[in-house]
């Protein structure tokens, strides 16, 4: 088996405290029903939400804010320990690296921040209505791109090592607290938990279609299906803005030669506007139908990994109450199709 380590969660606490000189510190914190990332102190450390699924904001937001100086240098801040990670925003990196770590242009900033952050993921105990990881062959738990993963179970803590950082990570962690080994018995209950989550998530989304299927049956669309469920659609962004993968931005001239990297949507009007006003992109509908495109079949045959992972934030965040999963599930069983050419 791989090898996982043991501690308690009121020595992983103190060990948190015990670096915030050295680090800045971001975990999960549930305030009035939301669960999002807020810095970790010593007052906040006992309330952090391990194992809940799931942050409202993506943990592409720490390397991609909406709005960034892209000429401002990150040198000389504290390095960043980002915990409580989902395995979705994790998967999502795969996309994220391919993109702006790409030898051919790779982005410096980028690729710093990565550099000064260790992230640790952490298994969902639980998932929420439009969670369908599993669907794309994402486990509730990290398995990769991440540093440390925690699988807590009641007091206990499980560590797992991933990587180097990791690796001196819980080299300083053993000089601080108590850890120990953990035993193969230890780990059953925490095996059978992460199980029996990942079987609810499929079973809660029989007939959506896998990530090959959708591509397929995406290409096969009619313009029916793109009407009306754009029907609602206000083109606000929102979806793009809360995805762990939607990746483009634009680039502002500012005085003093200073650069400010926004975020931007296929969904914004105007997103391929060009010169003399033509917009491949103008009708509403049309730009709804590429993001889904974009998504899983452009994305996929270009970087070869998958621009969606499963986390359902776009459903949650969107003012048109249009669900994704409705969308693909009518288009993968052929249901629902009264007044298709209204």
């Amino acid at each position: 088996m791989d090898k996982y380590y043991l501690t308690s969660r009121g020595s992983f606490e103190q060990f948190l405290v015990s670096r915030l000189t050295e680090s800045t510190i971001y975990a999960p914190f549930r305030r009035l029903n939301v669960l999002d990332y807020e810095r970790v102190n010593e007052e906040n450390v006992k309330n952090i939400a391990l194992h809940e699924p799931l942050p409202a904001t993506p943990l592409k937001t720490f390397f991609l804010p909406i709005r960034k100086n892209v000429t401002l240098d990150v040198n000389g801040s504290l390095p960043a320990i980002i915990l409580g990670v989902p395995a979705c925003d994790l998967a999502a990196l795969d996309l994220l690296d391919a993109v702006y770590l790409d030898p051919a242009f790779p982005d410096d900033l980028y690729r710093k921040q990565r550099e000064q952050t260790i992230l640790i993921g952490t298994d969902c105990h639980s998932h929420l209505k439009h969670c369908h990881c599993t669907i794309y062959n994402i486990n509730p738990f990290p398995e990769r791109n991440c540093d440390l993963v925690l699988s807590g179970y009641q007091s206990d803590v499980f560590i797992r090592i991933l990587s180097d950082k990791g690796q001196k990570l819980l080299k300083d962690m053993c000089s601080r607290i108590p850890v120990q080994e953990a035993k193969a018995g230890d780990l059953e209950t925490v095996k059978l938990k992460r199980m029996a989550v990942r079987d609810d998530i499929t079973r809660q989304n029989q007939g959506l279609p896998d990530l090959k299927h959708t591509s397929t049956l995406l290409k096969q669309s009619e313009y029916w299906l793109w009407k009306k469920y754009a029907s609602t659609c206000v083109g606000c962004g929102a979806c793009a803005a809360i995805c762990p993968t939607c990746t483009c931005f634009l680039l502002l001239d500012r005085p003093e030669f200073e650069k400010v990297r926004q975020l931007d949507t296929c969904q914004y009007p105007d997103f391929q506007r060009v010169a003399a006003g033509e917009d491949p992109l103008s009708p509403l509908t049309v730009r709804f139908r590429n993001r889904y495109l974009c998504k899983y079949v452009w994305r996929p045959e270009r970087y070869k990994v998958s621009a969606c992972t499963g986390c359902g934030r776009c459903i949650d965040a969107c003012p048109g109450n249009i669900s994704k999963n409705e969308l693909l599930t009518e288009l993968n069983t052929g249901e629902v199709k009264i007044s298709q050419h209204a």
